[in-house]
């Protein structure tokens, strides 16, 4: 199978194993030496399209015997349903390179507090094993918010690293004797870390999530806070965006059309020009386009340098046009 250009490493699956009724965890063989930071994410080839994904590396770097990916089944998602339901031991998965500042080598600390809800354990997952192993004085207390008892995933993990690191599980429904039902609060928050203004806060989950707990760590005094999502903008349009702009490249004859209100990936997919996607969210990077001419707005420069913000390169995924674009 040909491998797309970002996704040179071939990896063979070992196993697949079901952490939750709509999780799986991909255990992958690497016979090379792959290289990737606690938290970091690559982007995965689908099958034998040109499709790509990005998905969190949830081993440990040094202490994980395989490479792993933990990925929720998501209903109509091509790339979740490929990895969750299709692929098996023997089969082959083409990666990326490690990518993502999202790791707490690049953001070093004494004292952490991590958040996570759902999927969002992934990346956070890592992280804690690879404190434990290296930095076993620091201080860190893991909350974790899940749906149910039976949804908490890599329980046993998270068990093994008690005492040694803080956890509190929120469980929003069918709560049980142990595990009460509840949410996570500004009050609830300040009991559990009364030093927030020492810790160094990194938060992965849903956007809703992330937003509300963004707000309740800053109102509490902290002050690094580090995020990871990979939860799409919201593009949708409604009547007040009914306005229609022109896309075109200088290096295509075409003309394409999109509405006002939908992002540059939108236009660039629904007019048929050439472009790699994979979170959806600003984060990977792969999305990167040069823009030649018209006016818009961005909400992530993640993976952009100065210079190319200068020379007019944006993440399609997250770029607003608000006129006709050129794009090179």
């Amino acid at each position: 199978m040909q491998s797309h250009p970002l996704c040179p490493w071939r990896m063979q699956v070992h196993h697949v194993v079901q952490e939750t009724p709509d999780v799986w965890t991909i255990a992958l063989i690497n016979h090379d030496f792959y290289r990737w930071q606690a938290g970091q994410f690559a982007l995965v080839q689908v099958g034998k399209s040109s499709q790509l994904r990005a998905y969190t590396l949830s081993s440990t770097p040094g202490q994980s015997d395989f490479i792993t990916l933990t990925v929720r089944h998501i209903e109509g998602g091509k790339g979740s349903h490929w990895l969750t339901q299709q692929v098996k031991a023997g089969d082959y998965v083409w990666l990326s390179d490690a990518q993502g500042e999202f790791t707490c080598e690049q953001h070093p600390a004494d004292r952490y507090l991590m958040m996570a809800a759902g999927c969002g354990i992934t990346p956070v997952i890592s992280m804690c094993r690879w404190l434990h192993a290296h930095r076993p004085d620091a201080r860190v207390t893991l909350c974790y918010s899940v749906r149910s008892e039976q949804d908490v995933i890599f329980a046993d993990a998270l068990r093994a690293m008690q005492p040694w690191m803080a956890l509190e599980l929120v469980v929003e429904n069918r709560p049980t004797a142990d595990l009460p039902e509840g949410r996570i609060t500004r009050e609830r928050l300040k009991a559990l870390v009364p030093d927030m203004t020492q810790r160094t806060v990194m938060i992965c989950g849903p956007a809703a999530y992330m937003q509300q707990v963004e707000g309740f760590a800053r109102e509490l005094g902290a002050a690094e806070i580090c995020l990871e999502q990979f939860t799409p903008a919201d593009s949708s349009v409604t009547e007040a965006d009914a306005a229609e702009h022109t896309l075109r490249s200088a290096t295509k004859a075409e003309v394409g059309i999109f509405n006002a209100g939908e992002t540059l990936l939108d236009a660039l997919e629904k007019n048929q020009f050439a472009v790699d996607a994979a979170c959806r969210a600003g984060v990977c990077g792969c999305c990167k386009t040069q823009i030649l001419s018209g006016e818009y707005r961005t909400d992530s420069t993640q993976t952009l340098s100065a210079e190319e913000i200068a020379a007019g390169y944006v993440l399609a995924c997250r770029c607003h046009p608000a006129s006709d674009i050129v794009i090179a």
